[in-house]
């Protein structure tokens, strides 16, 4: 059996997620529309691969979470993990809400009507106590139990065309936000849930060791090509074998399989790079994901006062403005936070000593 190897791409990837969420939300804030143009290829470029980096959000949250489940020694519902995991579905919640609140709205005694509907952290937050429920219901089966996963993911992804207008009359908006797109929230359960729940299958059946890591980047980038590539004309396929329509729907707005596609592309070239990563900075940004998009969030759209770069410039500055900016974004976003875990520890050790000598 070969030897256990450092997953460095994990970090890789999460911190290519979060700077791809970077810059695609600083360029699409602050672009001028009249630059928004499809038919330019390096913005439908650009627009293609900011399409991805949602999916490969949720797949590695639920990979990396289920995966954090499986390696300790006590499974079950006594999985010191699912403390953890509770603790952090709490905490994203929170963050999720308080980016979105407007408090000079608050002290008039409203709130802002885009409080109330749920954005991503929420959503991955939400997506965590599922898996905890989830894992808790069926670790007796052991590695068998990713099937169930792989399961509810793909039912996600080919039931969408029923669920995609499903407007929830009568329910709450924070409510019924939570559910599908057509209840106005900004992310929504269904389905980037299957996302997250194909990224805890993959936490089932993945190895990590030096003998198999190849092949596995070649298996995912294989896998990547038929979702990408071939997935719509499948689908077509079982229509004409089964009869259930619902396989042509899928197929004629097929964004969820191809999406996955583009994920396992990525997830391919990033594990057969893995050995590259072990040194830079990737792995520093990848582990500081919801510090930097707190501190993103206060930057670009001025949390809680409205005070961000969107007031501001919002929908102003041309291409190249743009472009250098997100660069810019980028580096201060980062920057700050890295800044603050390296310095802040230290900080805060200064400041007992000097109490003490008091």
């Amino acid at each position: 059996m070969g030897k256990p190897v450092r997953l460095y791409f994990i970090d890789a990837l999460r911190a290519f997620a979060i700077l791809m969420m970077l810059q695609g939300h600083f360029i699409s804030g602050l672009l001028d529309p009249v630059f928004k143009d499809p038919t330019n290829p390096v913005y439908s470029f650009w627009l293609y691969c900011r399409g991805f980096t949602a999916p490969v959000f949720f797949t590695i949250t639920g990979w990396v979470f289920t995966f954090l489940l499986l390696r300790n020694p006590e499974q079950g519902w006594k999985n010191p993990r699912i403390k953890k995991g509770l603790k952090r579905t709490l905490e994203l919640l929170f963050w999720g809400y308080l980016l979105r609140l407007n408090l000079p709205m608050l002290m008039n005694g409203k709130i802002n009507n885009s409080f109330l509907y749920p954005d991503v952290l929420q959503i991955i937050g939400l997506s965590l106590s599922f898996i905890i429920l989830l894992y808790g219901c069926f670790y007796f089966m052991k590695r068998w139990a990713g099937l169930v996963f792989l399961a509810i993911g793909l039912l996600i992804f080919i039931t969408q065309p029923l669920y995609v207008d499903w407007v929830l009359e009568g329910w709450p908006n924070y409510i019924a936000g939570y559910f599908s797109k057509a209840n106005k929230g900004v992310f929504y359960l269904f389905p980037w849930f299957g996302y997250v729940c194909i990224g805890s299958f993959i936490a089932y059946i993945f190895k990590p060791n030096t003998e198999q890591l190849w092949s596995w980047g070649l298996g995912f980038l294989a896998l990547g090509y038929g979702l990408v590539f071939k997935s719509s004309s499948f689908l077509i396929d079982l229509e004409f074998f089964t009869g259930i329509e619902l396989f042509r729907k899928v197929a004629y707005n097929n964004f969820l399989f191809i999406r996955l596609g583009d994920v396992c592309f990525l997830f391919g070239g990033f594990i057969l790079a893995n050995d590259y990563l072990k040194k830079g900075l990737w792995t520093r940004i990848g582990s500081k994901t919801l510090e930097i998009y707190i501190v993103h969030y206060f930057i670009l759209y001025g949390s809680l006062f409205g005070l961000g770069l969107y007031k501001f410039f919002k929908y102003s500055w041309t291409f190249p403005q743009a472009i250098v900016g997100a660069v810019i974004f980028m580096v201060v976003c980062t920057g700050l936070v890295l800044l603050d875990a390296q310095y802040r520890p230290k900080l805060l050790t200064l400041l007992k000593e000097k109490r003490a000598k008091i």
